[in-house]
Formats: C-alpha cells, sequence, structure tokens
C-alpha cells in the first residue's frame, strides 16, 4: 500500500481553456442534495481511479501552499490511490508517486506567500528545468495568523502576489497553473489561536488575489485559472467543520473532483463530464448529411414555388409555358411522391437540426441528475392518475385487443421517461420494476409479431421491409447526424433482432399457420417443436458467452452490434432480457388456441372465464404481482437480481395481462391518453436521448437556466411534438421507401443495400483519421 510520505517538493498550476464551461465549472455551482456538486452550466464526470491514472499518465501535479491545499492535495491523491493513507509532517513536504502510471504528486509546504514561495516557483522558469504539468498554489490563512490579521501583512501580501504573478503567468503558457481562493471559516469555533482569522480578513486577500493575477495577461490566452469554486463549497459546507479551518472530507473531494474534470474532460472526454469539453467536430458522413438535408429544403422550397405558381394560373399546363420544366409536373403521382419525399426530409432536416444543437453543440445547459424520490413518485402519481380521467370505451373487447396495448406501451413509456430524468436507476427497487417494463415491451414483440404471422400467414417481404424500415429509420438518421454507433440505442436492435428471429422461427419450413393447423392438430406438434428449438438455441447462446460474442464479432454484423470496441453491452443487454420474447409467443399461441376453440369469453362486460375460475386467477395473479414486487424491493444487489431477473419477470406481466383482462369492465375501457403515447412510444424512446435528457441520457437538457419546473414543461412539450413528428414522417415515408409491388421493392432495397455499402465505407474512412 501507497503511503504519503514527508519530503520535499513543489506545487502549482495552470489551465488554457477557451471553453466558457471551465469558467463556469471553476467559479460557479450548487448542491443538489448534500453532496453533488452541480456546475452551473455543464456535468461533472465522476472520475474512477483508473480513469484518474488514464488521464495523468507520466504527469507530474504540484500542490503549494497552506493547510488547506495539504488537504485538496490528499483528496486529489485518493482519485488516484483510494487505499492512501495519510502520513508524515503535515508542515513539511509531502511526495506521492504512482510508479504504475508513471505519475508524481506532491505537495510543497509554503504557507505564506512570500519570498521563499517565489524562489520555488522562479525554479520551474528557468532553464530546462522540467516544469509540472499542473500547479495549484495557494495561500492566506496562515498569514492572517502570524501577524494577528495586521493591514500591514496584507499589504505586505499584495507586494508579494504581486511579484509572483509574473512568474505563475509565464507559467501558465506552458502548464496549467490554478489559485486556489480561501474559502470562509466558522468563526464560532475557531480556537484562541485562529480568533484573527476572519471572513472580513480572508475576503480582502482574496480580492487581493483577484486583483493582481493575470493583470499583464488579460488579452491573453494563457493566464492562472482562479479556482474561486472552493469559496462557493466552502461556504455551503464550513459549519460542518471540526475546527472552523478546515473543510470536511466530502467538500474536499468535490474540489478534488472538480480539478480533475478541468483537466480530464478534454482529454479523456467522458459522456457525462461536458464541462471543458470543446465541440466535437463534424465528421464526413455528418457533413454529408447535413448537405443532403439543406438541398432537400431548398429542393422543397422550390417544388412549392412552382406549385403555388401553376396553381394560381388555374389554366392547363401547356408546352408555351416554362417549356420542358413543366413535364414532369403533369404526372401528379409522380409530384406527390417526391413532394412527400421533400416535404419529409425538409422537416426531418429541422429536427436533426435541432437534436444537434441541444446535445453536440454547447448551445444549451446541461445538468447531473439527482434522484430523490420526490421527484420520481410524485409526477408518476401524476401522470397515473392524468391518465385515468381520459377513460374511454374499447372498439372491441378482445383481450389485448390494440387500444389495450397501445395503452399499455403509453404508460409504461411515460414511467420510463421519468424513471430516467429523475435518475431512479440509482434505486435498486424502481430499477428492477422499470426493467420489468423493458421485458414486457419485448413481451409484447414475440405476442405482437408471432400473433400476426399465425393468422395472417404473410411471410412476404413487404411486410418484413415495413416493419425494419418503422424500427430503425430513426435510429439510422442518429446514427449519421449525432455521430453514435447503432448499438447506442440498444432497444432497437434488440427488437430488431428478435423479430428477425421471430421470423425466421415461423417462416422456415415448414411454414406453420393457424388455418393450417386447425385442419390437423399434428401441425400444432410442429409449431412446439419449432419454439423448443427456439429455447434451446437462447439457452445455448446464454451459457456461451464465447459462441455469442463470435457471431456479432463477424463483419458487417459488428459494425452495428459493437460498442467501445466490443459486443459485450449487446451480449449484456440481450441476455438480461433472453427468455421474454419467447413467453410472448408461448403466450400468444395458447391464447389464440383458447380463443380458436371458444373457451374464453370476451363479450363487453364478461369476464373471461367463468366465475370460479376468473376469481381464482385474479387472486393467483394479484399474489403473484405483489410477490414479485417484494422481491424486487428486497433486492440488495444489482447483479444477482438480473441473474433472476430474465426467468421471473414474466410473472409480473402474466399477472398484470391477467388482472386487466379477466375482468369484463376493465377489459372493456382504455385510457385514450396513455394510448395517445403508446402510439408514438418507440420514438419517445429514442428522442430523449439528445433533446429531454442529455450527454446521450447522462444528465439533463436545460433550455430555461434557474426555473427547473418551467424547463422541464417546455423541453417536455418540444420533445413531445418532435416525438409526434418523427412518428408521421415515419409513416409517410414508409409508404414511398417500402412499395408493395415486389420488383419495384427490391429495386429499392438494392439502392439501400448501396446507401449503407457507402456508409461503411465512409465509416470507415473516418476511423482511420481518427486513429
Amino acid at each position: 500500500m501507497q503511503t504519503l510520505r514527508s519530503s520535499s517538493i513543489c506545487f502549482g498550476g495552470n489551465n488554457i481553456l477557451s471553453d466558457d464551461t471551465c469558467e463556469d465549472l471553476l467559479s460557479s455551482g450548487r448542491f443538489l442534495g448534500e453532496k453533488v456538486w452541480q456546475p452551473h452550466s455543464c456535468m461533472m464526470h465522476k472520475y474512477k481511479n483508473s480513469e484518474a491514472k488514464n488521464c495523468l499518465i507520466d504527469k507530474h501535479v504540484v500542490f503549494i501552499g497552506d493547510s488547506r491545499i495539504r488537504q485538496l492535495f490528499s483528496s486529489f491523491v485518493k482519485l488516484i490511490n483510494p487505499h492512501i493513507k495519510e502520513e508524515g509532517n503535515k508542515h513539511g513536504n509531502i511526495p506521492f508517486e504512482d510508479k504504475s502510471a508513471s505519475i508524481k504528486v506532491d505537495f510543497l509546504w509554503y504557507p505564506e506567500v512570500n519570498g521563499s514561495m517565489k524562489q520555488r516557483i522562479k525554479s520551474w522558469t528557468e532553464g530546462s528545468v522540467v516544469k509540472p504539468h499542473i500547479i495549484v498554489a495557494g495561500a492566506a490563512t496562515w498569514t492572517i495568523k502570524i501577524h494577528n490579521g495586521s493591514n500591514e501583512a496584507l499589504t505586505q501580501y499584495k507586494i508579494n502576489i504581486t511579484s509572483i504573478a509574473p512568474l505563475l503567468e509565464k507559467l501558465a503558457k506552458s502548464s496549467e497553473v490554478y489559485w486556489v481562493l480561501q474559502g470562509p471559516v466558522y468563526e464560532d469555533v475557531l480556537s484562541d489561536s485562529r480568533k484573527m482569522i476572519t471572513n472580513e480578513k480572508i475576503d480582502a486577500y482574496n480580492e487581493a488575489a483577484i486583483s493582481i493575477l493575470n493583470s499583464s495577461s488579460r488579452n491573453s490566452k494563457a493566464k492562472v485559472k482562479v479556482f474561486s469554486v472552493s469559496k462557493l463549497i466552502a461556504q455551503e459546507t464550513i459549519m460542518q467543520s471540526s475546527d472552523g479551518l478546515h473543510l470536511p472530507e466530502s467538500s474536499r473531494e468535490t474540489s478534488a473532483m472538480i480539478l480533475m474534470n478541468v483537466y480530464c474532460n478534454k482529454i479523456l472526454k467522458p459522456i457525462d463530464g461536458s464541462c471543458c469539453q470543446p465541440q466535437p467536430p463534424l465528421t464526413l458522413i455528418q457533413k454529408l448529411a447535413f448537405c443532403f438535408f439543406a438541398l432537400s429544403i431548398i429542393g422543397y422550397l422550390i417544388l412549392s414555388f412552382i406549385y403555388r405558381n401553376n396553381h394560381r394560373k388555374n389554366k392547363p399546363c401547356t408546352d408555351m409555358e416554362s417549356g420542358e420544366e413543366k413535364k414532369p409536373i403533369t404526372n401528379t403521382s409522380l409530384v406527390s411522391t417526391l413532394e412527400t419525399l421533400l416535404h419529409s426530409f425538409c422537416k426531418l432536416g429541422l429536427i436533426m437540426a435541432y437534436f444537434y444543437l441541444c446535445d453536440r453543440a454547447n448551445l444549451f445547459m446541461k445538468e447531473n441528475k439527482f434522484y430523490t424520490h420526490s421527484s420520481f413518485f410524485i409526477p408518476l402519481i401524476y401522470i397515473l392518475v392524468l391518465g385515468v380521467f381520459y377513460t374511454e370505451n374499447t372498439k372491441e373487447t378482445k383481450m389485448l385487443n390494440r387500444e389495450q396495448t397501445d395503452e399499455w406501451k403509453g404508460w409504461m413509456q411515460l414511467v420510463i421517461l421519468i424513471y430516467h430524468i429523475s435518475g431512479a436507476s440509482t434505486f435498486l427497487p424502481v430499477y428492477m420494476h422499470v426493467r420489468v417494463l423493458v421485458a414486457a415491451y419485448l413481451f409484447q414483440t414475440g405476442y405482437g409479431h408471432f400473433s400476426y404471422f399465425w393468422i395472417k400467414g404473410d411471410f412476404g417481404l413487404y411486410r418484413v421491409c415495413q416493419v425494419l424500415f418503422r424500427l430503425n429509420f430513426l435510429v439510422v438518421v442518429l446514427c449519421i447526424v449525432m455521430d453514435r454507433p447503432y448499438q447506442f440505442y440498444y432497444f432497437v436492435p434488440l427488437v430488431t433482432v428478435w423479430f428477425v428471429i421471430i421470423y425466421a422461427t415461423l417462416a422456415v419450413w415448414p411454414q406453420i399457420v393457424q388455418k393450417k393447423a386447425n385442419g390437423n392438430c399434428f401441425w400444432h406438434f410442429g409449431l412446439l417443436l419449432k419454439l423448443i428449438s427456439l429455447l434451446m438455441c437462447i439457452y445455448f447462446l446464454a451459457n456461451s458467452q464465447g459462441v455469442f460474442e463470435k457471431i456479432f464479432s463477424l463483419w458487417p454484423l459488428s459494425k452495428c452490434f459493437e460498442l467501445n470496441g466490443n459486443v459485450y453491452e449487446w451480449w449484456f443487454r440481450w441476455k438480461l432480457d433472453r427468455y421474454v420474447v419467447f413467453h410472448g409467443m408461448m403466450f400468444a399461441f395458447i391464447y389464440l388456441s383458447l380463443q380458436k376453440r371458444l373457451v374464453l369469453s370476451e363479450g363487453k362486460g364478461e369476464p373471461l372465464f367463468s366465475s370460479k375460475i376468473s376469481n381464482f386467477l385474479l387472486f393467483i395473479s394479484v399474489v403473484g404481482f405483489l410477490t414479485y414486487s417484494i422481491w424486487a424491493s428486497s433486492c440488495k444487489n444489482k447483479t444477482e437480481c438480473n441473474e433472476l431477473h430474465p426467468s421471473v419477470s414474466v410473472v409480473q406481466i402474466l399477472a398484470f395481462i391477467l388482472i386487466r383482462n379477466i375482468p369484463g369492465y376493465a377489459r372493456s375501457v382504455y385510457s385514450s391518453f396513455f394510448a395517445w403515447f403508446g402510439r408514438i412510444s418507440l420514438e419517445l424512446f429514442i428522442c430523449q436521448y439528445h433533446i429531454w435528457l442529455a450527454a446521450d441520457t447522462k444528465g439533463i437538457l436545460v433550455l430555461i437556466p434557474g426555473n427547473p419546473v418551467l424547463n422541464i414543461i417546455v423541453s417536455t412539450f418540444i420533445f413531445v411534438c418532435v416525438a409526434h413528428e418523427i412518428s408521421q414522417i415515419t409513416n409517410d415515408l414508409a409508404q414511398v421507401v417500402v412499395p408493395k409491388d415486389n420488383a419495384t421493392l427490391l429495386r429499392r432495397l438494392l439502392c439501400i443495400a448501396g446507401f449503407f455499402s457507402g456508409l461503411l465505407f465512409l465509416s470507415a474512412i473516418q476511423g482511420q483519421s481518427r486513429y
């Protein structure tokens, strides 16, 4: 175990950052709760020790100053090695070294801004001396103490810091230099020997430091960074100090984490660390996408102008007017198709510009999430009560009818949205219940697609392409515009792969559908054998991670399912709900078989079964539902609960279905409010990544700073409107891009294949340039 040893070493620092978020990080912020610090306009990343080592490899960091700087040094070192022990002379130099990463962090005991500190700093500016990469300095309270708070001492402090400032500014041209302002003291508990250290004196010393530092380089990019946020942190936490002078450990850790964010965010570029990160440059694919959308907008405006011009003339088109340019417009079908395409891409281009500005440009603020029970449960209760007020009669009373499944998707999606924006994933019982909601979506995937293929027997190319287009269109566009891999939007790859699996299971020889099975019960056993084979394949892949990863690491599958250079995330997501689609298919098969044999009573107001059976199943369902909730609420370890989740999530899903459908009155009504959201649930799930949340779901988008409630109202309204509009655009384009005529469809598929081949080629070029 490494220890802090007494020795002689030095400290200093400066940072050259042009981004305003760095200024905000260093100078402003507030506490969310007791320990979570929120900078004014950006998000802070919580660095792990492995990340800190990766950022600071081969770096030399120096802290120079008094006991408060020594405390900051200790907290900074613990970010690199959390097992470090604070040992050695507290009023002496303390070195630290991590040989595995070649990191040196030194504390130099210079409690006063005087000639000794000046000589130490000056030594780094001379000749070929190796300069520290980061210098963090600060001192004042010791001077106030030993000079009994005299005005002469303050005057001398100004003289000394004036002589040191040019040296620090010179160092700032090649190193990152920070001057830490002094935080307030808690005067009521200061010892008698420190009573002269008053907040009035501290403010005077801070004002002197601010007015002198950088005075000679105001127009220069290289300057000393004033670390004034430490003062704000101290104002909130100094009353927890045991001696009135030194901050509690949690506050020092916050200051150390801010230092780490200032230096490391621009190096490691963490997704949830938007502070000090420059706006990423546009990739070649993004530039081409923006050109395409710009041309679409221009084309639509030109077409609209020509159309309106001709409409005003209100007479037949002739060759005398506009010559050849009017010949294509005489084909109303062609004009209609072209107008639909241009209109859709025009709207989509404007929407994508909003996406980019929200989550890639540094135009809008972003904040960290902070979970409280009230931030999750109060909106949840409000939404659920609101949904009840929009109850209407269903058009049909069959189990899991269209209105009911839309309602189910809707309220689940709203719960998931509240879960995401409130940061409720940190509360394990909520996390486990939301995992059931995600599983329920996949259950509906199995149920819905199996029911369609079983009843319709339609395995045609048109149906497959329509489903794949509607599922993937928005995600493909976002992958291009937002420069994100396909697997980043994990839910769409998940439902896409499961749709393909369901299709393959039912479409391969022998194709067994309801019409064929009604003539011979043997076919039912054939279908069961297919389903059992599917279950065995799922079980095999779930227990053979190596085989799974080899399959999806093959090119070009790897381009779709890799995230951060491997397919582990895809393996984790697939495995987490591996059985629930099969459960949905089995449920559909059993339900449709019982329905065909008239075992179920699905008339309006009628219970699904006889009274005794209905009451018994309702009792079992309620018990099962509550049992799962009790188990999920008692979970202590997320990893262990996730292991059981694939097998037990179906209990609560089936319990909900039976509770919702056995009583006739419950099956005959639905919430139109939830159903409306259910019809755009996929778009809501995907759009939240960038225009409701921020930093790829890690934070919250701030359109209206300083007013969280109004911000949520405005951003939510825009978010929902955009999701609804994208749903309409997807439906419109699906009719044009995926025609019913097979010959035309095959030609379109060849064009799409060419498009993706070009995309892979450009992606490869981008990858090489980045490397």
